[in-house]
């Protein structure tokens, strides 16, 4: 009987911990951003200016380390015991959150031809989208399908490498810091090798996923589908729908852009972050009026007697409703102004999604 007690402890015991390891590794998994949006409203630069942002923000929070230490070693100098006490306390090691972060991208356009960032992982590698046309006698629209669908039934490596990455990236992280000290005091490696292997080690606190520019390719086919469900069943993940502000000040082209945006998160069901991009150029606050009150939308069309017109007052009072819980924010890829309140808004997100998970 005593026997049978102790299996039944050691039993819950590897069932708690099994829980706990579990717990803690949903924390660490690093939210994906999946990019779509209609065909020239700035996706791709919008990612570049994410990436460049991200690195950015690496780059700061490194030289505030910097100084930080700096301080710290001045304090303990003039013998300070706290800072000293709170170094012994931590173990003189950063935590995965207080380590500098880089993020992860995926692109799934294989018909690109030039891309303003470098892919961690790209579809272009593994599918060749003319050498499809060419061989099948393939339209440029067939190419990009078929291309993307071959794509999908590898998908579930790059979930792998995406899990693997983000499981390995607090340990690499270590291994990282320790290397570059040594590299330093060695001085063998130059400077922008070793930024290289930092990027490569480092933890990565994002990935980003760039989607084909022709939006029906991804969101109306079932590699889409494939795609998004792949990477909502492991990461916390959510949609950025990209819209092009200038355009969108014509009420008809707001609303499809709106009707757009309903369509992608109703079939695919995952959180939404609006991006009103080009906001150097347009301002987005007439977009939020517009939500915010639909007969502030309907005196702007009113001037319109267009069939398509009639359409689009219609569906304001239907899609009003959709605005509700949806998140808007404005940005500009060129500039970089918004990225910060975009991160927020996403950050916001993937913690809704840890605190439904516990």
């Amino acid at each position: 009987r005593g026997a049978a007690m102790a299996g039944e402890e050691r039993e819950q015991k590897r069932v708690e911990a099994e829980a706990e390891a579990k717990a803690e590794t949903t924390e660490t998994m690093p939210p994906v951003i999946l990019t779509m949006g209609m065909a020239g409203s700035g996706k791709t630069t919008f990612v570049q200016r994410c990436i460049a942002h991200l690195h950015q923000r690496a780059k700061e929070r490194d030289e505030d380390e910097d100084g930080s230490s700096i301080s710290n070693s001045s304090k303990k100098k003039a013998g300070n015991a706290e800072a000293a006490d709170e170094k012994d306390a931590t173990g003189g090691k950063k935590t995965r959150k207080e380590q500098k972060a880089f993020p992860y991208v995926v692109n799934l356009d294989p018909a690109v031809t030039h891309m303003p960032y470098e892919a961690n992982i790209d579809i272009r590698d593994t599918v060749h989208y003319k050498e499809l046309m060419a061989q099948y006698g393939l339209g440029p629209n067939g190419g990009l399908l078929t291309a993307v669908n071959l794509f999908a039934t590898k998908f579930d490596q790059v979930i792998q490498l995406c899990e693997k990455r983000a499981r390995e990236s607090a340990s690499k992280g270590d291994a990282a810091a320790a290397a570059a000290k040594d590299e330093t005091q060695k001085k063998e490696l130059e400077e922008e090798e070793e930024e290289e292997q930092e990027v490569e080690c480092s933890p990565i606190n994002y990935i980003i996923g760039d989607t084909p520019g022709q939006i029906e390719v991804f969101t109306w086919s079932a590699s889409g589908q494939i795609f998004a469900e792949s990477f909502a069943s492991t990461f916390p993940t959510c949609i950025a729908f990209i819209m092009d502000t200038p355009k969108c000040m014509e009420p008809r082209t707001f609303m499809s852009n709106m009707l757009q945006a309903c369509s992608v998160l109703y079939k695919y069901r995952l959180p939404m972050v609006l991006v009103y991009n080009k906001c150097d150029i347009s301002r987005h606050d007439f977009a939020l009026d517009w939500m915010k009150d639909f007969e502030l939308y309907q005196q702007a069309i009113s001037t319109d007697n267009s069939y398509a017109a009639s359409l689009s007052r219609s569906l304001s009072l239907v899609l009003d409703d959709f605005y509700g819980n949806l998140p808007c924010v404005g940005v500009s890829s060129i500039t970089g102004s918004g990225m910060e309140t975009f991160f927020g808004t996403v950050d916001k997100i993937a913690r809704k999604h840890l605190n439904a998970k516990a």
